[in-house]
């Protein structure tokens, strides 16, 4: 007998709770409704993707327009393998770069 008191008693403040939280969210606001300023936005971006790079933009930020990657020059198919390459012969010619300096015996350096 109990237990159907507490079954009832739960789903009571189960649809109290429900009705609650239906209450406190705000009404879905429609497509018609969205900030204007975001249609612009996409505008924009899809203009700026049709158009070539410009290379007084990026003489005026500072970078060279070498460093914009072109069409022609995609990463290889295996581009985690290459950039582990890359990584592993900076890591060695830094460290030929540091034998090199205890070699000479370049002050802060430990030559034992």
């Amino acid at each position: 007998m109990r237990r159907n008191v507490a079954l009832v008693a739960g789903a009571a403040v189960g649809a109290f709770a429900a009705t609650l939280f239906r209450r406190r969210r705000p009404e879905p606001t429609s497509a018609d409704a969205a900030d204007p300023r975001a249609e612009e936005l996409r505008r924009k971006l899809a203009e700026a993707k049709q158009t070539a790079p410009d290379e007084d933009d990026f003489q005026v930020a500072g970078m060279g327009a070498e460093t914009v990657v072109s069409e022609e020059e995609r990463p290889p198919k295996d581009e985690f393998e290459a950039m582990r390459r890359r990584v592993h012969e900076e890591g060695r010619a830094a460290a030929d770069q540091m034998k090199q300096r205890a070699e000479d015996g370049e002050p802060g350096t430990k030559s034992e």
